[in-house]
Protein backbone atom coordinates (compact mmCIF):
# COMPACT_ATOMS: atom_id res chain seq x y z
CA UNK A 1 0.00 0.00 0.00
CA UNK A 2 1.42 3.43 -0.48
CA UNK A 3 -0.33 6.74 0.45
CA UNK A 4 -0.57 10.01 -1.03
CA UNK A 5 -0.89 13.15 -0.39
CA UNK A 6 -3.25 15.54 -1.67
CA UNK A 7 -3.34 19.25 -1.45
CA UNK A 8 -5.48 19.10 1.99
CA UNK A 9 -2.87 17.11 4.34
CA UNK A 10 -5.45 15.57 5.95
CA UNK A 11 -7.71 13.29 2.52
CA UNK A 12 -4.85 10.56 1.91
CA UNK A 13 -4.46 8.84 -1.32
CA UNK A 14 -4.23 4.95 -0.49
CA UNK A 15 -3.33 3.26 -3.82
CA UNK A 16 -3.36 -0.69 -2.86
CA UNK A 17 -0.57 -3.28 -3.75
CA UNK A 18 -1.93 -5.01 -6.85
CA UNK A 19 -0.84 -8.24 -7.94
CA UNK A 20 -2.08 -9.40 -11.00
CA UNK A 21 -1.56 -12.44 -13.93
CA UNK A 22 -3.17 -13.64 -17.28
CA UNK A 23 -6.12 -14.81 -14.76
CA UNK A 24 -7.14 -11.95 -12.88
CA UNK A 25 -5.85 -9.59 -10.16
CA UNK A 26 -5.72 -9.82 -6.02
CA UNK A 27 -5.34 -7.30 -3.72
CA UNK A 28 -5.69 -6.04 0.09
CA UNK A 29 -8.47 -3.70 0.02
CA UNK A 30 -8.15 -2.53 4.08
CA UNK A 31 -5.38 -3.79 6.63
CA UNK A 32 -6.78 -2.22 9.74
CA UNK A 33 -3.27 -2.23 11.46
CA UNK A 34 -1.53 -1.66 8.36
CA UNK A 35 -3.81 1.72 7.63
CA UNK A 36 -2.97 2.76 11.06
CA UNK A 37 0.55 2.96 10.30
CA UNK A 38 1.14 4.37 7.25
CA UNK A 39 -1.37 7.42 7.98
CA UNK A 40 -1.07 8.05 11.31
CA UNK A 41 -4.71 7.69 11.78
CA UNK A 42 -6.41 5.44 14.81
CA UNK A 43 -9.96 4.44 13.22
CA UNK A 44 -12.34 2.25 13.84
CA UNK A 45 -15.12 1.53 10.85
CA UNK A 46 -18.12 0.29 11.76
CA UNK A 47 -20.33 0.44 8.47
CA UNK A 48 -19.62 -0.33 5.37
CA UNK A 49 -21.67 1.27 2.28
CA UNK A 50 -22.40 0.30 -1.33
CA UNK A 51 -24.34 2.61 -3.98
CA UNK A 52 -24.71 2.29 -7.75
CA UNK A 53 -25.17 5.02 -9.82
CA UNK A 54 -25.39 6.12 -13.87
CA UNK A 55 -23.46 8.30 -15.87
CA UNK A 56 -23.51 12.06 -14.90
CA UNK A 57 -25.20 11.75 -11.09
CA UNK A 58 -23.81 14.20 -8.70
CA UNK A 59 -24.07 13.11 -5.03
CA UNK A 60 -23.28 15.75 -2.20
CA UNK A 61 -21.82 17.42 -0.75
CA UNK A 62 -22.75 15.57 2.29
CA UNK A 63 -21.92 15.32 5.88
CA UNK A 64 -22.95 15.04 9.45
CA UNK A 65 -22.69 17.99 11.71
CA UNK A 66 -22.88 15.21 14.65
CA UNK A 67 -21.52 11.65 14.47
CA UNK A 68 -18.70 13.22 11.80
CA UNK A 69 -18.17 10.09 9.96
CA UNK A 70 -14.60 9.56 8.26
CA UNK A 71 -15.17 7.40 4.82
CA UNK A 72 -12.65 5.61 3.71
CA UNK A 73 -14.30 5.45 -0.30
CA UNK A 74 -13.19 2.96 -3.52
CA UNK A 75 -15.01 2.57 -6.76
CA UNK A 76 -15.22 -0.95 -7.86
CA UNK A 77 -17.28 -0.72 -10.83
CA UNK A 78 -16.57 2.45 -13.50
CA UNK A 79 -15.18 5.56 -12.36
CA UNK A 80 -15.84 8.94 -10.45
CA UNK A 81 -14.49 12.31 -10.12
CA UNK A 82 -14.20 12.07 -5.88
CA UNK A 83 -14.26 15.28 -3.89
CA UNK A 84 -13.60 16.40 -0.19
CA UNK A 85 -14.43 19.89 1.08
CA UNK A 86 -12.60 20.56 4.23
CA UNK A 87 -15.11 22.46 6.42
CA UNK A 88 -13.67 22.83 10.01
CA UNK A 89 -13.95 26.25 10.63
CA UNK A 90 -10.26 26.47 13.13
CA UNK A 91 -8.19 24.40 9.97
CA UNK A 92 -5.57 25.88 7.62
CA UNK A 93 -7.35 24.55 4.63
CA UNK A 94 -11.34 25.92 5.81
CA UNK A 95 -13.53 26.00 3.04
CA UNK A 96 -10.34 24.41 0.48
CA UNK A 97 -11.64 21.13 -2.01
CA UNK A 98 -9.51 18.04 -3.81
CA UNK A 99 -10.40 15.75 -5.78
CA UNK A 100 -9.03 12.56 -7.08
CA UNK A 101 -10.30 10.46 -9.82
CA UNK A 102 -11.35 6.75 -8.02
CA UNK A 103 -12.15 4.32 -10.46
CA UNK A 104 -12.04 0.20 -10.74
CA UNK A 105 -9.46 0.13 -12.88
CA UNK A 106 -7.10 2.46 -10.31
CA UNK A 107 -8.11 0.84 -7.35
CA UNK A 108 -7.13 4.15 -5.47
CA UNK A 109 -8.92 4.87 -2.16
CA UNK A 110 -9.64 8.15 -0.51
CA UNK A 111 -9.26 8.82 3.07
CA UNK A 112 -12.00 11.46 3.76
CA UNK A 113 -11.50 11.99 7.48
CA UNK A 114 -14.51 13.57 10.12
CA UNK A 115 -14.98 17.22 9.72
CA UNK A 116 -15.25 17.53 5.80
CA UNK A 117 -18.23 17.56 3.53
CA UNK A 118 -17.86 14.54 0.45
CA UNK A 119 -19.43 14.11 -3.00
CA UNK A 120 -18.62 12.30 -6.49
CA UNK A 121 -19.62 12.73 -10.04
CA UNK A 122 -20.16 9.93 -12.07
CA UNK A 123 -17.74 9.76 -15.22
CA UNK A 124 -18.54 6.80 -16.65
CA UNK A 125 -21.89 5.05 -17.86
CA UNK A 126 -22.22 3.49 -14.55
CA UNK A 127 -20.45 3.59 -10.88
CA UNK A 128 -20.61 1.38 -8.17
CA UNK A 129 -19.19 3.10 -5.12
CA UNK A 130 -18.09 1.35 -1.54
CA UNK A 131 -17.14 3.10 1.34
CA UNK A 132 -16.70 2.53 5.02
CA UNK A 133 -17.60 5.09 7.93
CA UNK A 134 -15.75 5.26 11.00
CA UNK A 135 -19.51 6.51 12.65
CA UNK A 136 -23.20 5.23 11.66
CA UNK A 137 -25.81 7.03 9.60
CA UNK A 138 -27.55 9.44 11.41
CA UNK A 139 -30.53 11.30 9.28
CA UNK A 140 -31.71 13.94 11.36
CA UNK A 141 -27.31 14.84 11.94
CA UNK A 142 -27.21 14.71 7.91
CA UNK A 143 -26.56 18.29 5.96
CA UNK A 144 -26.12 19.24 2.38
CA UNK A 145 -23.98 21.99 0.67
CA UNK A 146 -24.48 23.19 -2.72
CA UNK A 147 -22.44 20.84 -5.23
CA UNK A 148 -21.92 24.10 -7.08
CA UNK A 149 -21.38 26.83 -4.87
CA UNK A 150 -19.62 29.62 -5.98
CA UNK A 151 -17.14 29.82 -2.72
CA UNK A 152 -15.42 26.38 -3.18
CA UNK A 153 -15.58 26.37 -6.91
CA UNK A 154 -15.06 22.94 -7.35
CA UNK A 155 -14.30 22.24 -11.34
CA UNK A 156 -16.39 19.23 -11.55
CA UNK A 157 -15.70 17.59 -15.22
CA UNK A 158 -19.50 17.93 -16.35
CA UNK A 159 -20.85 18.39 -19.44
CA UNK A 160 -24.26 19.86 -18.38
CA UNK A 161 -25.75 19.84 -15.31
CA UNK A 162 -25.82 16.98 -13.09
CA UNK A 163 -28.70 14.48 -11.89
CA UNK A 164 -29.18 15.25 -8.27
CA UNK A 165 -31.42 14.08 -6.07
CA UNK A 166 -33.71 16.35 -4.36
CA UNK A 167 -32.17 16.63 -1.03
CA UNK A 168 -29.21 17.80 -3.27
CA UNK A 169 -31.21 19.88 -4.89
CA UNK A 170 -31.98 21.64 -1.41
CA UNK A 171 -28.26 21.77 0.08
CA UNK A 172 -27.76 24.98 1.08
CA UNK A 173 -24.99 27.83 0.56
CA UNK A 174 -21.38 27.43 2.27
CA UNK A 175 -21.95 30.77 3.96
CA UNK A 176 -25.62 29.42 5.30
CA UNK A 177 -23.85 25.74 6.27
CA UNK A 178 -23.27 24.05 9.71
CA UNK A 179 -19.41 23.85 9.56
CA UNK A 180 -16.80 21.70 12.73
CA UNK A 181 -15.85 24.43 15.51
Amino acid sequence: MKIKPTQIPDVLIVEPTVFGDSRGFFFESYNHRMFQEMTGQTVTFVQDNHSRSELNVLRGLHYQIRQPQGKLVRVVFGEVFDVAVDIRRASPTFGHWTGTYLSAENKRQLWVPPGFAHGFLVTSEAAEFLYKTTDYYAPEHERCIRWDDPDFDIRWPLNGRPQLSAKDEKGVSFKRAEVFA
